[in-house]
C-alpha cells in the first residue's frame, strides 16, 4: 500500500475518504464543472469557490451532516475523483442518516465509487455509530440505483414528489441498508423468552 494512507480516515485497495476542507475548493469545484453533463438532471455539487465554501463549511460544522472526498491514492496521486455525504443524522435510538454522493467524469465508471461506498458503509456502522442509511433516488437514475444495490440496499419505497431539485418537486425511491448483526446477537428474542 503506498505510503500516502494516513491522510485518509479509511482507505481500499484504490481509494481513501477523507474530510472535506474549505482547502478544496479550486479542484472540487473544477471538477463539477467537468461533470456537469454526467450530473444534469440528478445532481447539483457546488460549481463556484462561494458555493463550495457554503456547501463544505455545513459538512465540517454541523452535527448532523458528515462529508467525505473519495480520493486516488498511490499513482493516482490523489485527485478527488468524488464525494460521499451522510445528511440529517439522528442518533439516540434511531441512529440513521441520509446518504448523498457523486462521482466525477474522469472517474465515472471505474468502480471507484462502488469502492468508497463499502468504505463508508464500515465506517458510519462503525466509528460513526450508525445503524440504518437511506438513498434517496430519482427513479431514472439507474446509475444510481445499480450502486446502492451492489452495496446491498434494499428497495422500501416510493416517495412522491419528495425533493425539490433544479427547480421542480421530484419523485424518488427509497433505499436503505443496515448494520448487519453482530455475531451472536440474537435480536432479543432469546431475552425475551426468558422474561
Amino acid at each position: 500500500m503506498p505510503d500516502d494512507l494516513g491522510r485518509y480516515l479509511t482507505a481500499g485497495p484504490r481509494v481513501g475518504l477523507r474530510a472535506f476542507t474549505l482547502d478544496d475548493a479550486e479542484e472540487f469545484t473544477a471538477r463539477a464543472r467537468e461533470s456537469r453533463e454526467l450530473h444534469r438532471p440528478w445532481l447539483f455539487p457546488p460549481c463556484t469557490a462561494e458555493a463550495y465554501g457554503g456547501y463544505a463549511s455545513a459538512l465540517i460544522e454541523e452535527p448532523a451532516r458528515e462529508g467525505f472526498l473519495v480520493c486516488e491514492h498511490g499513482d493516482a496521486g490523489g485527485g478527488i475523483a468524488g464525494f460521499l455525504t451522510v445528511n440529517n443524522i439522528v442518533r439516540g435510538a434511531f441512529r440513521s442518516g441520509a446518504l448523498g454522493y457523486g462521482a466525477f467524469a474522469h472517474a465515472a465508471g471505474r468502480g471507484l465509487l462502488t469502492e468508497a461506498l463499502g468504505l463508508l458503509l464500515a465506517y458510519a456502522f462503525g466509528p460513526l455509530g450508525l445503524h440504518r442509511l437511506e438513498a434517496n433516488i430519482q427513479p431514472g437514475n439507474a446509475p444510481s440505483r445499480a450502486l446502492v444495490r451492489r452495496a446491498g440496499f434494499r428497495l422500501e419505497g416510493f416517495s412522491p414528489a419528495m425533493l425539490l431539485i433544479d427547480g421542480a418537486w421530484r419523485d424518488h425511491e427509497r433505499w436503505a441498508i443496515t448494520a448487519p448483526e453482530p455475531e451472536g446477537a440474537t435480536g432479543g428474542g432469546e431475552t425475551a423468552q426468558r422474561l
